[in-house]
């Protein structure tokens, strides 16, 4: 009796959607953009799921966190353990989806959300959302962030398959797209953006009189969410607005979350008004004139908000913790490594180029 015969198509067919997946996979890292030399904020979200000890402290927030605290300023200080989930024009929807994401990871004692978001009501720009959301793991929590933040030209499923958005970067390819395809370098620390750099303040045009100065119901939903979401979790929230002299946070806003915080008993600080408090002078403070901290400013900014923090909150100084004190040790060389670097590209080119 013979053996009876199987078509051989089907082995075939599934050998070639393999490899039709792989390569698929392999253009779509390629062509994903790296932000390794060029608006390197992209990679700030991304960074987080390195880490190996959990943070006391995280920070949500755009870029008056992710430039302007520096969380190595405070473990030196008071042995303070604390993240920046930071990226560029963070909106308030990715704040709380971000601080959701963290929360699969670890819970915090204190959750720090800087407010001038706040004055965003809907979705703003695809590219900031990108460097919000790409670099963040899939869960539930992304599909959230990719679904509050899609502006009316953007689809879900670009962001399911990053490849179909990129497609048309293969003009824009450089060695550094083949050399960052699957490993990184790290770029920042514990979510802080370091510039060593000076550029004193300067005018700043009038600010624009609004129809309306009320914050919006969208935004302001989003931030019901994250203290709900503190609350449900044994979370202490609290409210900032880094110093800054632009964009413009207008009394009308300041007085709305001085409403909301005095409603729930949180603690908010407008550190704009406290800034000669602070010691921030920004003549000397600032790396673009006026609009964020440069390394200056952020430690001592870092420097007064630790001592609240160590103050008010059963914050653990993890300064003599075997463990962390290993892990900050390199934290700190590499913090230092880079000041350094970076002052020596100021002497030799007048200008921060490698950050």
């Amino acid at each position: 009796m013979k053996a009876k015969k199987f078509p051989k198509w089907p082995a075939a067919v599934a050998v070639l959607a393999v490899v039709l997946i792989l390569v698929l996979f392999l253009l779509q890292k390629l062509l994903m953009p790296k932000y390794m030399s060029d608006i390197v904020e992209g990679n700030l979200v991304e960074e987080y799921y390195q880490e190996t000890t959990d943070h006391e402290v995280i920070f949500v927030g755009d870029c008056e966190v992710y430039e302007n605290f520096s969380p190595i300023e405070m473990y030196r200080d008071y042995g303070i353990t604390s993240y920046i989930r930071g990226s560029a024009q963070q909106l308030a929807w990715q704040s709380y989806y971000l601080l959701e994401d963290t929360l699969r990871y670890e819970t915090p004692k204190v959750v720090v959300f800087n407010v001038l978001a706040l004055k965003y009501n809907e979705p703003q720009s695809e590219a900031y959302n990108r460097m919000s959301i790409d670099g963040m793991k899939w869960s539930k929590a992304k599909i959230g962030a990719i679904q509050s933040s899609m502006t009316e030209k953007e689809n879900m499923l670009d962001y399911i398959f990053p490849i179909l958005r990129y497609h048309s970067r293969w003009s824009e390819l450089s060695s550094e797209d083949f050399r960052y395809m699957f490993h990184k370098d790290k770029l920042f620390h514990n979510g802080y953006y370091m510039r060593v750099d000076v550029r004193p303040a300067e005018g700043f045009p009038d600010p624009e009189i609004l129809a309306d100065y009320t914050l919006g119901s969208n935004a302001m939903s989003y931030l019901d969410k994250m203290r709900r979401l503190c609350e449900d979790n044994g979370i202490e929230f609290v409210l900032v607005k880094s110093p800054s002299l632009y964009p413009y946070w207008y009394e009308e806003w300041d007085q709305q979350i001085v409403d909301y915080a005095e409603k729930y008993d949180l603690d908010y600080f407008n550190y704009e008004k406290l800034a000669d408090e602070i010691g921030i002078d920004y003549n000397t403070d600032t790396y673009d004139a006026g609009l964020h901290l440069n390394l200056s400013g952020a430690e001592k900014l870092s420097k007064y908000f630790g001592k609240y923090l160590t103050e008010t909150y059963d914050l653990t100084d993890y300064r003599e913790d075997p463990e962390y004190k290993q892990v900050y040790e390199e934290k700190i060389q590499f913090y230092e490594d880079m000041k350094e670097a970076q002052y020596e590209e100021l002497e030799k080119y007048g200008e921060i180029i490698s950050y």
